[in-house]
């Protein structure tokens, strides 16, 4: 699988999207109309963003993170993210994601968790 591509997983009403090694604003617009697709396709109430392989994220990231959560809380839907290591938690941190969306260790918990 390429490194800097994004897989998506449907868990019932839950998207899980695979976020790739850099979340920057040369894959965000990927990312934001590849989900477009599978939200209008799928009865989705919770996305979940897996980050255990990202290492780099840039405000484009931030962006397409805030948008998501706030599509989401306009649907009466949630977002979590789980897997994130130090230095994207502190990009998080920093961007407001973190006061926003809770944070799981393993993507069971996270579809799991309110």
């Amino acid at each position: 699988m390429d490194e800097n591509a994004f897989l998506y997983e449907i868990r019932g009403q839950v998207l899980v999207i695979h976020l790739p090694k850099e979340l920057d604003h040369h894959n965000c617009r990927d990312l934001r109309y590849e989900t477009d697709l599978l939200l209008a396709e799928n009865y989705v109430s919770k996305i979940v963003f897996d980050f255990s392989k990202t290492v780099f994220m840039d405000s484009a990231g931030i962006g397409i993170l805030l948008n998501r959560y706030k599509q989401m809380q306009r649907s009466g839907g949630s977002v979590a993210i789980y897997g994130a290591r130090a230095q994207i938690l502190r990009i998080l941190a920093i961007g407001g994601i973190a006061r926003l969306m809770p944070q799981y260790e393993t993507k069971e918990a996270a579809v799991a968790g309110g």
